[in-house]
C-alpha cells in the first residue's frame, strides 16, 4: 500500500531552545503527521555537525550531536533542579549561540548524573558496550583541549594514541567521561523519541552521509580506509564534476575511500557504518549512492572538482555483503544527478527504491510528466533543491499555465497550485511519497535548507516557529492521501 511521509530536518522543527531537538515539539510534530495520516518521517543526518554546520562534513557516522539533545527531558529526568527558560522562537538557528547556551545545562546535568551514579544504570553500562563509544570520547576530548583542529594537527601523542595507546588518559578522564555521559543522553532520547514514533505507526527515514569528513573519528581510527598521507593529510579528495548546481563542480574535500583495504577487511567498516544506522532508523537513504557505482576523485592539489576522474567502486561485492548480514535494515538510494545506466543496473539488482524529483522531470507540454516506478520514493524536492514555489514562482508564464492544464486534465483542483503539487504527487505510481514541508505549506525561496556548492550562513539553519499551519491542514493532508492509498 502506497505510504506517505514529511521530508523535516529535526533541527527545523519549533523547538523552544533556538533549534529543533529531541523535546515535547518533535512529540507534537509526530502526533501532527499522525492525524494527517503520513507514515513516515524523513529526517538528515543526526551526527556531529562540522564544517558549514553540514550534516554531511561529521565528526563520526556513529556519534550524535549533542545540539539535539532536549533541556526538557533532562529536567523531566531529574538531571537539571530548574526548567531552563525558553527562548523566543526565530526563523534562523544560531548554532553557536544555541551551542553555548546548552552546554552550561548540559554540564550541570552531567555533575547530577554522577553525584546520582547514573553511571551505575543498566542501560548505560549497556551503551558502554557499543564499540565507537570510548574511541569517541576521547577524539572530541582531544579535538577541544586542541582548539577544535583537526586530529592531523594534534600533538604526535594525542594523533597517534588511536595507534598506540601510549598515552596516559588518567587526566583527561572527566572530560572523556563528559563526552561518554553526551552521547548517552543523545542516544537514550532519541531512541525513546523514536519508540513514540513507532507507536505511533510512523517509520523514520535516517540519512547515511556516503563519505565522511577527514576530521572525524572514522578516519582517525581506520586511516588505512582512506586515501591520505601517512601524517593524515588528503590526497585524494570526492565530490562531482560540473552540473546544474555548479559550473565548476562540487569540491567536497572528504577523504576518498581506499576500497582495497575496505574489501580485504570484508567490508566491516561499511557494515558497521549501515549496520549502527539500522538500529537509529527504520529505513535508511543512502546519499549519493551514485558512488557505490563509480565515484568522482579529485587531486587534493585542485582547486575546483572540474579536473577528475571516475573510479569504479566495489559496490556488487558489498551490498552482497549488506544483503547477507544485513537483510531486515530497509534501504533508499539517492540516485540522482547525471547517473550512468549501471548505476540503476545495481540500485535494480539489489532491489532498492530510487528516488524522482518531481520539480525536476515535470514536463506538462510534451505530456512526459513522471510516471515513477512503483519501486521508488517520489519527491517534489529534497534538501537540496529550491521549494517547490521558488522553483515554481520562476517558471515563465507559459509553463505555468501548461502545469495548471495538466492538474486539470488529471482532475486535480485545490484551492493552492501547492496543494494541487501534493495531490499530483499522491497520484504517482511511487510506492512511497515524501514531501518537503516547507511545500507542503507553500514556502519560498526563504525556507530552503541548503544550495550546494555553497557557503552561507543561510544553510543548514531554517528553523520553523510553529506548526500552526501545518495543524490547519490536517483534514485536508488526510483526504488526499487516503483518497490515492493502493
Amino acid at each position: 500500500m502506497k505510504k506517505a511521509g514529511i521530508l523535516l530536518p529535526l533541527q527545523s522543527i519549533n523547538g523552544d531552545y533556538g533549534i529543533g531537538d529531541f523535546g515535547e515539539k518533535s512529540y507534537e510534530f509526530i502526533d501532527i503527521i499522525k492525524k494527517s495520516g503520513f507514515d513516515m518521517w524523513q529526517i538528515l543526518p543526526l551526527n556531529p555537525l562540522g564544517y558549514g554546520n553540514s550534516p554531511y562534513q561529521p565528526y563520526s557516522s556513529f556519534a550524535g550531536d549533542e545540539i539535539y539533545i532536549s533541556l526538557e527531558l533532562l529536567y523531566k529526568d531529574g538531571l537539571l533542579d530548574q526548567k531552563p527558560k525558553k527562548l523566543d522562537q526565530k526563523s534562523r538557528i544560531d548554532y553557536e549561540f544555541v551551542r553555548k547556551f546548552k552546554e552550561k545545562y548540559l554540564k550541570l546535568a552531567y555533575e547530577n548524573f554522577k553525584k546520582n551514579k547514573g553511571y551505575e544504570d543498566e542501560s548505560y553500562k549497556d551503551f558502554l558496550k557499543f564499540d565507537f563509544v570510548y574511541n569517541y570520547g576521547v577524539f572530541i576530548t582531544f579535538k577541544k583541549e586542541n582548539g577544535l583542529r583537526s586530529w592531523n594537527q594534534w600533538p604526535d601523542e594525542m594523533k597517534n594514541w588511536i595507534r598506540d595507546k601510549k598515552l596516559d588518559l588518567s587526566p583527561y578522564e572527566d572530560k572523556i567521561n563528559y563526552e561518554i555521559f553526551i552521547q548517552y543522553i543523545f542516544y537514550k532520547q532519541w531512541m525513546k523519541l523514536k519508540e513514540y514514533a513507532n507507536k505511533n505507526k510512523i517509520k523514520i527515514v535516517g540519512d547515511i552521509p556516503f563519505y565522511v569528513g577527514l576530521d572525524s573519528l572514522d578516519v582517525w581510527e581506520n586511516q588505512k580506509y582512506f586515501q591520505i598521507t601517512s601524517d593524515g593529510r588528503e590526497k585524494l579528495i570526492a565530490g562531482v564534476p560540473p552540473d546544474n548546481f555548479s559550473a565548476t563542480g562540487q569540491r567536497w574535500g572528504n577523504p576518498i575511500y581506499n576500497w582495497e583495504k575496505i574489501k580485504e577487511d570484508d567490508f566491516s567498516f561499511w557494515i558497521n557504518r549501515l549496520s549502527y544506522n539500522g538500529k537509529l532508523y527504520d529505513i535508511v537513504r543512502l546519499d549519493h549512492f551514485r558512488a557505490f557505482d563509480t565515484y568522482w576523485v579529485i587531486d587534493a592539489k585542485e582547486k575546483t572538482a572540474i579536473k577528475g576522474k571516475w573510479h569504479l567502486a566495489p559496490g556488487y561485492d558489498l551490498f552482497k555483503k549488506v544483503k547477507k548480514e544485513l537483510n531486515d535494515v530497509e534501504f533508499i538510494a539517492e540516485d540522482l544527478g547525471e547517473i550512468r545506466p549501471e548505476v540503476f543496473e545495481l540500485r535494480d539488482y539489489f532491489d532498492l527504491k530510487g528516488m524522482v524529483i518531481i520539480q525536476e522531470f515535470l514536463k506538462p507540454k510534451e505530456e512526459k510528466y513522471i510516471d515513477a516506478p512503483e519501486n521508488s520514493v517520489a519527491y517534489t524536492g529534497t534538501h537540496d533543491n529550491k521549494t517547490l514555489m521558488a522553483w515554481f514562482d520562476e517558471l515563465d508564464k507559459d509553463k505555468k499555465e501548461d502545469v495548471k492544464k495538466l492538474f486539470e486534465k488529471l482532475g486535480i483542483k485545490n484551492d493552492t497550485i501547492y496543494d494541487d503539487f501534493f495531490e499530483f504527487a499522491m497520484k504517482r505510481d511511487s510506492e512511497y511519497v515524501i514531501i518537503p514541508l516547507q511545500d507542503i505549506l507553500g514556502l519560498g525561496d526563504e525556507a530552503r535548507i541548503n544550495e550546494p556548492a555553497t557557503l552561507s550562513d543561510k544553510n543548514w539553519s531554517f528553523k520553523f516557529t510553529s506548526m500552526e499551519n501545518l495543524k490547519e491542514k490536517e483534514e485536508f493532508l488526510k483526504e488526499i492521501i487516503e483518497k490515492n492509498r493502493k
